[in-house]
Order: structure tokens, then C-alpha cells, then sequence
């Protein structure tokens, strides 16, 4: 466990990644966010450096986990003029976790090349407790040679390497992972359908969701997501905001090959009202908001 470790964007993934291998004897050396009192709290918490610039960070590290918001943070991270990730980044390997567009992790890729660093990406398919556990579902892209050297670093987050798979070249995670989550999406956004319609019909909604478990109607989603929904409990684990970028992304796939996926795009209309409304940073589950007879947003627990 020689390679000294850095994390930028440190929210409840990011934070929960660095805790996670600070734990397992990687030394977690500098962490980097936007905004400067989560990276100061985090580094105080596991004995490491908070750093300003994001060149510094890449100075003390080897290798840097980058959990970002979105393509336009992606890029300032690798691009930006004044400060960057790759400023002295040769020997460097770059972890890149977010849910952004595949064409993004291709380009940072080819950025990493020219700075003689390498980048893959490592796709979470998981939430903040597996992040704190080791236990996430990671989907991997990029070259064979830059993932089996990180290898290691990924098993400890990925349930000793059960949970890890390498998908292909630069951008083929990341394609997966909007799959992932537009499937996922479509079907919280049918599940809030089938019980809110449920609870209009004046059925008692702890049995229909026994009953879907043990039929056609049963889905993951049911487990992590129905009592939420029935009780109104929107704690945020994966927000409809994210939701809705996710699920854009992979319709724009879908464009680029000319197809029409009239499910995907209807979930994405019910997750961007939900961002109009101002309930965008709700867990996913409050999508039932929009489908429970007189809800609305009304009346939700705090």
C-alpha cells in the first residue's frame, strides 16, 4: 500500500471513499472540493491535508480520485487555465468516479496521455453506506494497464474485488452506468406509480408491496425504495437531480444512435419537474411526490 492517495470532490461519496481506504492502510494524503469546509472537516477527520489548488493536490498524491458533479466539473478539474489536476501530473493515475457523460471520460483520457499520466474511470452502481463499507459495484474503463495498476486501490472499495469489473476502453463504463440508471429510474418511476394508484384505490400499501415482491412487479427499487415512498421519507441517497442528468445522459446516447426510448424520456420529464419544483435535492424515491393523490411536495417529513 505504498501509493499515496487523494480524493477531490469530497461530499458524502467522496468523503466516504477517503475514510474508507484511510481505514484499510492506504495513506489518504490531500483531498480537494469546491467547497473548502467539507474538505477541511474530512481532512481533519483522517489526518490529511486540505488543499487549495488542485496542483497541490496532484503534488502529494500518486493517485487521485475525482468524484464530481457534472461533465462542465469534469473539465475544469483536468482544463482549467489557472488550476488543474494535470500540472505536473506525469507518473500520475487518475480515478474518475462521477456519473458523467462518456464522451468526457474520453476526453480526459486523452488530456491524462498528453500530461504522461493515465485516467480510468470507475463507475459506482452503489450509495454512501457501500462507499463507507468497501462494498461498491464499481464498472471500470480505460486501458487494461492503468486499471490493473489501481487494481488493488479498487478492490478495497469494490467488497475485496467481488464487486469490480472492468467493461472496456475509455467511456464504455460510463455508457453502462447511464444504462444502469435509466433502467433504475424507470423503474422507481413506475413503482410510484403503481402505489400511489394504490393508495388512490384505498389499498392497504404494505400488502401490495408484499404481493409485488412476489411477483412481476418486484424490483430492486421495491426494497430500497417503497417504504420511503409510502411514508414520505425522502432522505437523500441518490437525488432526483441526479436523476434526471443521469437519465438525460443516456437518452443522449440513444439520440446519437438514432433510437426513440419513450420510458426513458418519460422519466426524465417526471424527474426535471421535480427539479422545477424544487424538490430536485429529494432522495429519487420522492418522484412519488408527483404521483400520490394530493401530495405535491405538501406536507413532507422533515
Amino acid at each position: 500500500m505504498a501509493e499515496k492517495i487523494a480524493v477531490v470532490g469530497v461530499g458524502r461519496m467522496g468523503a466516504n471513499m477517503a475514510r474508507r481506504l484511510k481505514e484499510v492502510g492506504y495513506a489518504v494524503t490531500a483531498v480537494y472540493d469546491v467547497r473548502p469546509e467539507a474538505a477541511l472537516e474530512i481532512a481533519r477527520e483522517i489526518g490529511c491535508e486540505a488543499c487549495p489548488k488542485l496542483a497541490r493536490v496532484t503534488a502529494l498524491a500518486d493517485v487521485i480520485i475525482t468524484v464530481v458533479t457534472d461533465d462542465n466539473a469534469m473539465r475544469k478539474i483536468f482544463s482549467d487555465k489557472r488550476d488543474n489536476l494535470l500540472q505536473g501530473a506525469a507518473g500520475k493515475v487518475f480515478i474518475n468516479c462521477a456519473t458523467i457523460s462518456p464522451k468526457v471520460h474520453v476526453e480526459v483520457e486523452k488530456l491524462c496521455r498528453k500530461a504522461k499520466a493515465d485516467s480510468i474511470e470507475a463507475c459506482m452502481a452503489s450509495s454512501i453506506n457501500q462507499a463507507r463499507q468497501g462494498t461498491l459495484y464499481l464498472m471500470c474503463g480505460g486501458s487494461e494497464q492503468a486499471f490493473n495498476h489501481v487494481k488493488p486501490i479498487l478492490t478495497k472499495l469494490s467488497d475485496e474485488g467481488k464487486l469490480l469489473r472492468y467493461i472496456g476502453t475509455a467511456g464504455k463504463a460510463a455508457q453502462l452506468k447511464a444504462l444502469v440508471n435509466m433502467v433504475m429510474n424507470i423503474n422507481t418511476a413506475g413503482l410510484a406509480e403503481g402505489l400511489g394508484l394504490a393508495s388512490a384505490l384505498g389499498l392497504d400499501l404494505k400488502t401490495v408491496m408484499e404481493v409485488f415482491s412476489q411477483t412481476g412487479a418486484n424490483s430492486r427499487v421495491l426494497v430500497t425504495d417503497g417504504e420511503d415512498m409510502m411514508n414520505r421519507d425522502h432522505s437523500c441517497f441518490f437525488s432526483a437531480s441526479h436523476a434526471a442528468k443521469d437519465s438525460g445522459i443516456a437518452l443522449s446516447l440513444a439520440q446519437e444512435k438514432k433510437m426513440d426510448l419513450p420510458l426513458a424520456s418519460a422519466t426524465l420529464k417526471q424527474y426535471s419537474k421535480m427539479t422545477k419544483l424544487g424538490l430536485g435535492e429529494l432522495d429519487k424515491s420522492g418522484i412519488a411526490e408527483l404521483t400520490f393523490k394530493g401530495r405535491g411536495g405538501r406536507g413532507l417529513k422533515k
